[in-house]
């Protein structure tokens, strides 16, 4: 067992749910665009001078430009963007449950477009973990729902899912904090055209706003972006990708927590299934030792 994956991808997942939570916060106080793009411009100029005191070089290569841009696009501007849009009117705890179906897609993506083989185990794990997200959005849907705010929840994680797969091109050549920066920088240049075309900048500031707005920047924005790179490369797109599955529970709990969002028993029984699927992708990926001779 790979100890090290595991504990990354449970601290990514971790900081991951928790930043709808601050996200909603954010949103119910401040344009969603205007304040994404500020947070990816101050994350990304940070993550940029981090990397180049660390020596990295923003001479990346072909794949790693292209992955960096398609990543910025797809992660950034149209699933976060969706995602602060549509939390104007869901919960944060339901838009964290939307994005979680995310590993079933680039399984999908990685089987039908790269000829991936996936064991009966992780096949079965993945499928565990799509049933216990069943399991929390039917306890979730049960109460009214903004279709609209949804559907852009649910284009978000398609590109979110699109996003995942680019970081293959990103995950050889070295410089992962340097292309965690520029892809920030491009997802706020992106976000930019529409905040200005289609928002008003209007703040109602609170220290609540404050506190929200810098742990974005700092903990979703740079420190899990850079675990996400750092997985992606030790076990592959889809093997990360499971880890997404722990975004219901922790985002339902820190919603709850922080914001007051109802927590209950079918919340508690998805992340027990959940938690199994990714026990099972994970046992997956061990090969047998020889016998000792």
């Amino acid at each position: 067992m790979d100890w090290r994956a595991i504990a990354m991808g449970v601290a990514f997942g971790i900081i991951w749910a928790s930043a709808f939570a601050s996200a909603r916060v954010i949103v119910l106080n401040a344009p969603p665009l205007y304040a994404l793009s500020i947070r990816f411009l101050i994350s990304g100029l940070i993550g940029v001078g981090l990397a180049f005191a660390m020596g990295q070089s923003w001479r990346l290569t072909r794949p790693q430009w292209i992955a960096t841009l398609v990543f910025g696009i797809s992660q950034n501007a149209l699933y976060l963007g969706l995602n602060f849009v549509a939390m104007q009117t869901v919960e944060a705890s339901l838009a964290a449950i939307v994005a979680s179906t995310m590993p079933l897609l680039v399984a999908f993506a990685s089987w039908a477009f790269f000829g991936e083989r996936l064991r009966p185990l992780a096949v079965l794990g993945l499928f565990a973990g799509v049933a216990g997200v069943a399991v929390i959005m039917g306890a979730r849907l049960q109460g009214d729902v903004d279709l609209f705010g949804l559907g852009l929840c649910v284009i978000g994680v398609v590109s979110l899912a699109v996003a995942t797969m680019s970081v293959r091109g990103a995950s050889t050549g070295g410089n992962f904090l340097m292309i965690v920066g520029l892809q920030m920088l491009v997802g706020a240049a992106v976000l930019s055209v529409p905040a200005v075309a289609f928002e008003t900048f209007t703040v109602t500031w609170s220290w609540p706003l404050v506190i929200a707005f810098l742990y974005t920047v700092i903990m979703p924005g740079l420190v899990a972006t850079l675990i996400w790179f750092y997985l992606v490369d030790r076990i592959g797109a889809t093997r990360a990708a499971v880890f997404h599955f722990l975004t219901p529970f922790f985002g339902v709990a820190t919603a709850a927590l922080l914001l007051g969002e109802e927590l209950g028993s079918g919340d508690i029984l998805g992340v027990l299934i959940i938690t199994a699927g990714i026990l099972a992708v994970q046992l997956s990926r061990q090969k047998p030792q020889a016998p000792p001779r």
